[in-house]
This record gives structure tokens, C-alpha cells and sequence, in this order.
């Protein structure tokens, strides 16, 4: 049987909604499972730059989140090539911080340019069926922010209430155009 590069891609996305879809990571069992989870292998940082987190943010709440992203941008956030965009040096994660936030809000829709290759996949509102707090997603990119080789600034509990009010009445993905116009 043959398989085409579509339906690859398919497969990889299906996968992908599976595991960015849910309020919990892939690897925590069912709630009558008496098995504890499995711990996660912290994805690695840049130990030379931390960003500090203010308030109830921090890069070990974001680093623990950001266990249900390993599926699509991999333990050290190179991502999957043609599929899943890097967040290593990626000019999405370290640019406008309005940017990365509302892509995990709404989505992410359509093709987009990271670090100079193309991406055409969807990315559904992380937490799609129960919603991040805006401290869960200031954690989670406060550590992406922060990490593999990233030194962008940390993400407030501010700054994502603000894209969220801002962005409130919007119901599809965000695309390439809708993020360059956020500053």
C-alpha cells in the first residue's frame, strides 16, 4: 500500500489534536487508573539566559505544561519538519508576545513562514474543551519563551488577559496575517 505525503500529513494531525486537544498531557491516565504518571523528561533550557516569571507564573508550572506540546514541537522544541513548526529560535515564540498568545488561544490556521521554511498544518486553541487560565498560558510561554536557546521576555497574567479581551469575539484560527498585525 502507498501512502502519500497527504496522507502523512493527515495522520501526523490527527495525532497532533489528540494530544493538544485536551485540559490534561497524553501521558496522564484515566482518573480510575490507581498507576501514578509517568514523570516527564524536562525539555532543556538555556541555562546561560533564564527568564525570570512575575506573580503566579512560573517556568516550572510552563515547563510542566508544556509536557502536552512535546507531541508536535518535540522535547527541545526543534518541532517536526513539515509538519509541526520549531519553537527553538522561532520568530513567532520571541517576537510580540500578543503573538504567541493568541495563537494558543484561537489556533493557528494556514501557512506560515518559521525561520524561513513554510509550514501548512493547524495548531486548535491549546486546551481546546477546557480553556488554559491566563496564568496557565503566561506559564507556558514564559518557559518557551525562556527555552531552547529562546531569551525573550517573560509572559504576564496582564499581557494574556489583554490579548484575550482584545481577541474575545474572534471564533476561527489565527493565520500569518492576523499575527503580523498583532504588535
Amino acid at each position: 500500500m502507498r501512502f502519500s505525503f497527504a496522507t502523512a500529513s493527515m495522520a501526523a494531525a490527527v495525532v497532533a489534536l489528540a494530544a493538544c486537544g485536551g485540559d490534561k498531557p497524553a501521558d496522564t491516565p484515566p482518573a480510575d487508573s490507581a498507576a501514578p504518571a509517568p514523570a516527564a523528561t524536562p525539555a532543556p533550557t538555556d541555562s546561560a539566559a533564564p527568564v525570570a516569571a512575575a506573580g503566579n507564573v512560573s517556568m516550572e508550572k510552563g515547563q510542566e505544561i508544556y509536557a502536552r506540546c512535546v507531541t508536535c514541537h518535540q522535547q527541545n522544541g526543534d518541532g517536526v519538519l513539515g509538519a509541526f513548526p520549531p519553537l527553538a529560535g522561532s520568530e513567532w515564540v520571541t517576537g510580540p508576545v500578543a503573538r504567541p498568545i493568541a495563537i494558543l488561544l484561537h489556533g493557528l490556521q494556514g501557512e506560515i513562514t518559521v525561520k524561513g521554511t513554510k509550514y501548512n498544518s493547524m495548531m486548535l486553541a491549546y486546551g481546546t474543551g477546557a480553556p488554559m487560565t491566563d496564568e496557565e498560558v503566561a506559564s507556558v510561554l514564559t518557559y518557551v519563551r525562556g527555552s531552547f536557546g529562546n531569551t525573550a521576555s517573560a509572559v504576564t497574567v496582564e499581557d494574556v488577559a489583554k490579548v484575550r479581551a482584545a481577541t474575545a469575539g474572534r471564533s476561527a484560527p489565527m493565520s500569518q496575517k492576523d499575527l503580523e498585525a498583532l504588535q
